[in-house]
């Protein structure tokens, strides 16, 4: 196992810049996911780290090696890809072996090597299959293993869940997590989906645009954004945002929305009186009251049988709500959305940054 130090690296893909000074200290043994929308450079980074692509400048080492300059097969790690990557003219057995033999390990070393990684995946009674005679899932599993048999410093996974269906996708994340708690390789794990991001990562890296948003737990992420980007993606359903303008009178801070009505500002929030705001508040943070509160018209419900959501509007913005109890609103009626101040949050309206003293 080995930590991985990501040091003011750059890309840059002819006069196009991709990543611009990406900063990121991974530690030994540990789950760290990069995520982000299609495009941010997530999967450049990692392609970089693997010594796929070359780094137009900074450094990446891998325990204490610089790796720049090295070749992939020298930087002792193993990649799981999202389309798999096996031979189709090799058995199960034969795919996991393969990376060994070139690396000219003896006979009975493969054969321990294979049979320790089939057990730790159950993919003993699946050795002697060809690819084409496997499912979605067991392919992945195959992929893992082979990467497994390599015993590397450091696991890449390049979203490779991403093939799954919805049902395979959440059973495949436990294995993958199970896996890691296991051997206990510190790994490498890229997606564009924030609840993998969010079951699976002891450390998220949120990415946009070539930089990085905002590193964190999970948990701190999700309840301690850093500006409304972060907010929005992290949380599914995602964080509702309402403009507004701060009001600081003579008692507590206010917000208020565009029809008139005030809020209470979240605590220990910043910023000045008259200031254009974002306030910020998450579904499951709404409370249904009999007249206080956001005014919302009803747009659809979609009862899920453990929570009702709804779609609302508020002055033309979309707004959602999550309640454990059970309702029957009528598309178009109004009904009224406390948030939780304890958890809400404003955010600069130009900036996006988040107020918080």
């Amino acid at each position: 196992m080995a930590s991985v130090t990501i040091e003011a690296v750059r890309k840059n893909f002819g006069e196009v810049p991709i990543l611009h000074g990406v900063d990121i200290e991974i530690p030994d043994g540990s789950f760290t996911v990069l995520v982000g929308p299609s495009g941010c450079g997530k999967s450049t980074l990692l392609r970089m780290i693997a010594g796929l692509e070359q780094i137009s400048a900074g450094e990446v080492r891998i325990g204490n090696r610089r790796v720049n300059e090295l070749q992939p097969k020298e930087r002792d790690i193993a990649m799981v890809f999202q389309n798999y990557a096996l031979y189709p003219h090799m058995t199960v057995r034969e795919n996991m072996a393969f990376a060994l033999q070139m690396a000219k390990q003896d006979k009975a070393t493969i054969e321990a090597k294979v049979a320790r990684a089939a057990g730790i995946l159950a993919l003993g009674e699946l050795l002697d299959r060809y690819p084409r005679q496997l499912s979605g899932g067991q392919r992945q599993r195959v992929a893992m293993g082979r990467a497994i048999v390599r015993d590397p410093q450091v696991f890449l996974f390049d979203e490779p869940l991403s093939n799954l269906d919805a049902k395979l996708r959440v059973a495949m994340r436990a294995e993958i997590k199970e896996l890691h708690l296991r051997l206990k390789t510190t790994s490498i794990y890229v997606t564009h989906d924030q609840i993998e991001a969010m079951t699976m990562g002891d450390q998220i890296v949120v990415m946009r645009d070539g930089r990085i948003e905002q590193t964190g737990d999970p948990l701190e992420l999700y309840d301690h954004p850093a500006n409304q980007f972060v907010a929005g993606f992290i949380g599914s359903p995602a964080m509702n945002f309402l403009p507004a303008t701060l009001r600081r009178g003579g008692g507590a801070a206010q917000v208020e929305l565009h029809d008139g009505t005030r809020l209470d500002a979240p605590p220990l929030a910043d910023g000045s009186d008259g200031q254009p705001v974002i306030f910020g508040t998450r579904p499951e943070h709404l409370t249904l009251t009999d007249g206080a509160g956001i005014p919302a018209r009803v747009v659809v419900m979609e009862p899920t049988g453990m929570d009702t959501f709804v779609a609302c509007r508020h002055e033309g913005v979309e707004l959602s709500a999550v309640f454990r109890e059970r309702h029957d609103f009528a598309p178009g009626s109004t009904i009224h959305l406390l948030p939780d101040r304890q958890r809400a949050h404003l955010f600069d309206a130009e900036t996006g940054r988040r107020l918080a003293a």
